[in-house]
């Protein structure tokens, strides 16, 4: 059995697994709009999938990103300073763990495109 490596997604089986890439689809069609999931092209194309959602992804860090460099400005008269305080450590947090799905769905492209990681000794 192929060894997954550190940010493999859980809810993802290993590459050798058998329909090991159904579940990467349904994974990374979690990770778009709902509206993918009528397109039947991203079902039968899950390299093109993968990239789709990697951009979506990398369009929530963008946004991620921009909400923090902004929202002390652009709410300091509408957030108390304890819901800013809170607001920015939402979307910190949330950075973090877009980082990490931004990991996985680069793992799970790896593993489409045929890279299998040899196991480690």
């Amino acid at each position: 059995m192929t060894r997954v490596p550190p940010g493999w997604p859980a809810e993802v089986p290993p590459p050798d697994a058998p329909n090991w890439e159904r579940r990467a689809a349904n994974w990374l069609l979690d990770l778009c709009p709902p509206e993918f999931r009528g397109y039947d092209v991203l079902t039968r194309q899950s390299r093109l999938l993968a990239y789709l959602a990697a951009h979506q992804v990398d369009a929530a860090i963008a946004g991620v990103r921009s909400a923090l460099a902004s929202v002390r400005a652009d709410l300091r008269d509408v957030l108390p300073p304890p819901a800013m305080v809170e607001a920015i450590d939402v979307l910190e947090r949330e950075g973090a763990r877009l980082d990490g799905v931004r990991r996985s769905v680069a793992l799970v492209q790896e593993a489409l495109a045929g890279t299998r990681r040899p196991p480690r000794l």
